[in-house]
């Protein structure tokens, strides 16, 4: 009775440094591989010990990025805590095309570009279940100096009043319920009215108002919608 249209949907996720992002991008990956697909971001921060290039990002020099920039290779960028991230152009189109969820994984002010350009996008902030918590994390990670996670704490205090900006808000207390939620964000964007390509009918008005007429019981087993 109903024909949603068929292109992916574009799916922007934020999040202060600290509050699990990427765990939580792992698990929509987990649920459903076949029909979602990680745009792998470019930065120029240095490697940690648990990064895997061309997986978790694409890594090159400032000097590699900016002619980068030049050659319009992202669709938008941004400058973080002193490290370039940008999002490349190349397959997102294509995938969504093809029916496949594109998963963006940037920066609050990358999603405020990509939300000028892709207005349609779904916006989804993850937030930390308090600042504290995230300093912990940062810490037990072990990545970065006093000096760096001062600065991710000051920058991640200005982020949390860019929520507004978002669809929707998710607090990363426990990684299983914060998952579950953003799986329920994603379904319930899909069931939008404005997905909606067509709604239509197998039986006419006409054909079921004879099939009735004709039912001295009034059963209605026959009639398909």
């Amino acid at each position: 009775m109903i024909r949603q249209k068929s292109k992916g949907t574009l799916i922007v996720i934020s999040a202060p440094s600290g509050s699990g992002k990427g765990t939580v991008i792992n698990g929509l990956l987990k649920n459903d591989s076949k029909n979602r697909w990680l745009s792998v971001s470019t930065t120029t921060r240095p490697m940690r010990s648990n990064d895997i290039p061309g997986v978790t990002y694409n890594f090159v020099s400032k000097e590699e990025f900016e002619k980068k920039i030049e050659e319009g290779y992202f669709l938008e960028y941004t400058n973080y805590v002193g490290n370039y991230y940008g999002t490349p152009r190349e397959f997102i189109s294509e995938k969504l095309n093809k029916g496949i969820d594109v998963i963006l994984e940037v920066e609050i002010e990358g999603a405020s570009n990509i939300k000028k350009l892709v207005p349609e996008a779904l916006f989804i902030f993850i937030m930390p279940p308090s600042l504290q918590e995230m300093v912990k994390r940062l810490k037990k990670r072990g990545t970065d100096s006093k000096e760096k996670i001062l600065e991710r704490f000051h920058t991640a205090y200005k982020e949390v009043n860019e929520v507004t900006k978002y669809n929707y808000v998710v607090v990363n207390d426990k990684i299983e319920d914060a998952i579950d939620k953003v799986e329920a964000i994603i379904k319930a964007e899909k069931c939008r009215v404005d997905r909606i390509e067509e709604v239509f009918l197998n039986t006419t008005e006409e054909e079921i108002h004879e099939l009735l007429m004709d039912d001295k019981e009034f059963v209605n087993e026959d009639i398909v919608i």
